[in-house]
């Protein structure tokens, strides 16, 4: 499919559809404690990724964030994504960085439409949390592989199991008897669900326990490297807005995770995790 599909993709749920439609992923990262998350992963992908200009696929990519930023870097980018909008949103960024573009499709983790051995690098940023079943994680694991070159790197993020037990401490969603049920599914399955469509909570997913995303990632093939932190314990730390704009604060913050980015016993602390692969 091209990014001119008007269409809901088939491949997401009508729920996930609808919570990407607002158009508030184009922005997310830019603020609060996502701006965390965005940078912890530049971070990391400058440690993984191959020197430009090498090819990366980043599939799941939303509205380019990443890719632009990768691109802007010299590297060749395609991105994917199954909802329109954001490809719509890809196509208008990377049109506003003209001296460095990327493409930008409609599609699908599952059944990428790139050649056998065609990437040096494969991005799955958001697919693996939005592939409910561990049998289409894997397909979709499998698929970056078949499309690296030998040696080619994957990074593939998911979201802590614990994610919602923790947000709902800091944010006081714990009051909510319906949040309380949501917390005890994922806890019990890592089965996220939003039964009402609340806006204020995340839509249909799939929250990983640190040793599955592992599991899931060797089981696709691949040579597993490590299971990253991306935020670390500071994924819920309350006064983010006082540390950033202090360099040497925002500083001293990214050191501090960065030492325990492995440490086994915090690494489900941490709201995104990130797998490092290679084929």
């Amino acid at each position: 499919m091209s990014g001119s599909d008007a269409h809901p993709s088939p491949q997401l749920p009508a729920a996930t559809v609808t919570h990407y439609g607002t158009g508030y992923e184009r922005e997310r990262l830019a603020g609060g404690v996502s701006r965390l998350e965005f940078a912890r992963t530049q971070i990391l992908l400058r440690r993984f990724l191959p020197s430009p200009p090498a090819r990366v696929l980043d599939i799941g990519g939303g509205p380019g964030a990443y890719a632009g930023w990768l691109a802007r870097d010299g590297y060749d980018v395609h991105l994917l994504d199954a909802v329109p909008l954001h490809v719509e949103q890809a196509h208008c960024a990377a049109a506003a960085q003209p001296d460095r573009p990327f493409a930008a499709d409609h599609g699908d983790a599952r059944d990428l439409p790139f050649p056998d051995a065609s990437a040096d690098a494969v991005l799955l940023l958001g697919p693996l949390y939005h592939l409910t079943e561990r049998a289409d994680r894997v397909r979709a694991l499998a698929e970056a592989r078949r499309v690296l070159r030998p040696g080619g790197v994957v990074a593939a993020a998911a979201i802590s199991r614990f994610v919602s037990l923790l947000d709902g401490l800091e944010n006081g969603f714990l009051a909510d008897p319906e949040f309380v049920d949501i917390v005890a599914r994922d806890l019990r399955d890592g089965q996220h669900r939003n039964p009402n469509d609340r806006p204020s909570y995340f839509t249909t997913a799939f929250f990983h326990l640190p040793e599955e995303l592992e599991e899931e990632t060797r089981e696709a093939g691949l040579d597993l490297g490590g299971v990253y932190a991306v935020e670390g314990p500071a994924s819920f730390v309350g006064n983010l807005d006082d540390w950033w704009p202090d360099p040497a604060r925002r500083d001293l913050l990214l050191d501090l995770i960065a030492r325990v980015e492995r440490e086994p016993a915090l690494l489900g602390a941490s709201a995104h995790l990130l797998a490092v692969g290679r084929r």
